[in-house]
């Protein structure tokens, strides 16, 4: 067993899961204006070690993806942010990507940039105590789209990625993201999502990855959130399942669910029938930011000094989606 292979397995085993707390300074500004809170330096690593001081860490967590602000940032009690993670048992991670750019002769699309000086971004950042770290490719459903250029110019990006996060001893979270933005069908999102995922795989594998060393993160196969048609959650799983079997290399440790739009409850319902249905060797996870963190950032918002109440509400969502994680989830538990 490789060290990377040790540490993607300690931040999935035991239905742990991924707390994504990467959003970008601009993402979580909105995120803190839609619920009336000032979004500055204090208030953003305020909110976010309310969560990382949360009982659930211990039981729940397996790692934290971090944003270049937070992770340089220091606790109340005077500890680094990587720090506080750790001795939690969580590992920190931290997003490496510079974001989704215009993709040169098919602006519609995206491409995802960060590459350049990225070694030594990730020599300061394992300094910092990052021990993971993700980069996120996004595609588009439409008649036209993702064209083959969006398809092979991400997948060669997260390869590219990949080889200079494991040349550092890092594990990289690979995550290409087909959005449910559209009207598209589930089968759309299925055929698409199997193509993406199997091109990343194919440079993944061109680019000598250690595949026992990386985890990824895609998202569940979902009709788009504009499409007339909506499939049941019974066979978002069926679905879900049969892309992973036929796309992902079985040295694969473990794959952590984006929750991409989903609701707390609809994320962690599919994670849950997923895992109930999982035939494969794979450990299915989560690695979710509002699926975890909405509610939670709602009640804070109403008086930032009543930490615990906060903490009760994350702990909450993060033992839901632990059992999901293990197929032991029922709606009744919801209520206790």
């Amino acid at each position: 067993m490789s060290e990377l292979n040790k540490i993607a397995l300690k931040i999935l085993s035991n239905g742990k899961g991924i707390l994504a707390a990467d959003e970008s300074n601009g993402t979580m500004t909105k995120r803190l204006d839609s619920v009336n809170i000032q979004s500055s330096p204090e208030n953003r690593l305020l909110f976010r070690e309310t969560l990382f001081e949360a009982d659930s860490m211990r039981d729940c967590i397996g790692g934290v993806i971090l944003y270049d602000e937070t992770i340089n940032q220091i606790s109340n009690d005077g500890k680094t942010i990587p720090s506080l993670i750790s001795d939690t048992g969580a590992m920190p991670g931290i997003k490496v990507d510079t974001g989704a750019k215009d993709l040169a002769n098919s602006s519609e699309e995206k491409v995802t940039e960060g590459l350049d000086g990225l070694r030594e971004r990730l020599k300061r950042y394992y300094q910092l105590g990052a021990r993971f770290t993700k980069w996120r490719g996004v595609y588009n459903i439409t008649e036209n789209y993702p064209s083959k250029l969006a398809i092979n110019s991400n997948a060669h990006a997260l390869a590219r990625y990949s080889a200079l996060v494991q040349e550092g001893g890092m594990v990289p979270i690979v995550e290409p993201e087909v959005l449910m933005d559209g009207e598209h069908s589930a089968d759309e999102c299925l055929t698409k999502t199997s193509e993406v995922i199997q091109k990343c795989f194919e440079e993944l594998i061109a680019h000598k990855i250690d595949l026992t060393g990386i985890i990824l993160k895609p998202n569940m196969i979902l009709a788009g959130n504009k499409s007339k048609i909506k499939i049941s959650n019974k066979e978002v799983s069926s679905k879900t399942l049969e892309c992973l079997k036929k796309s992902v290399p079985n040295e694969v440790p473990g794959i952590a669910f984006l929750s991409g739009g989903q609701s707390e409850l609809e994320a962690t319902e599919n994670l849950d029938l997923i895992n109930k249905n999982n035939d494969t060797n794979f450990i299915m996870t989560y690695s979710y930011g509002r699926a975890l963190q909405q509610s939670a950032l709602k009640f804070w918002s109403k008086n930032i000094k009543d930490i615990k109440g906060a903490q009760n509400i994350f702990n909450h969502r993060a033992r839901m989606n632990t059992l999901a994680a293990q197929g032991k989830w029922s709606s009744e538990l919801e209520n206790k």
